[in-house]
């Protein structure tokens, strides 16, 4: 697990961030267990401006955590990927899937993902 800030730059330009409280918000929940998250390494942060934000992709269509994500950020921290490499993972197209493996994770190829996640990891 990486205690380095991860630079927003690391995510496609234009990809929707959620700061730490908005986050809270949609999931109705207190900021507190964000940050909870965040420490427990379930959910992964890039910083924009000194501002801590979260991949809106994380969300699903029902405003809560994809129950997926953090099972692979858990699968690839554990195979060695800094949290860097590990948005780099599943914000990258991969035309096997075909798409990213954040959009696969909210349909019929999230245990595709998680499956190559377990193997690349290890």
């Amino acid at each position: 697990m990486s205690n380095q800030p991860v630079p927003h730059t690391v995510l496609p330009s234009g990809e929707p961030l959620l700061s730490v409280p908005d986050y809270a918000d949609r999931l109705g929940v207190p900021v507190t267990r964000v940050f909870d998250a965040l420490g427990d390494h379930k959910l992964i942060a890039v910083v924009e401006d000194g501002v801590k934000k979260i991949p809106e992709a994380f969300l699903s269509a029902k405003n809560t955590t994809n129950k997926f994500v953090p099972g692979v950020i858990a699968l690839l921290s554990d195979g060695g990927y800094s949290d860097e490499e590990i948005l780099h993972y599943l914000f990258t197209e991969d035309d096997s899937l075909p798409g990213r493996p954040i959009d696969a994770l909210h349909g019929h190829l999230a245990r595709e993902v998680m499956r190559r996640a377990q193997a690349s990891a290890f």
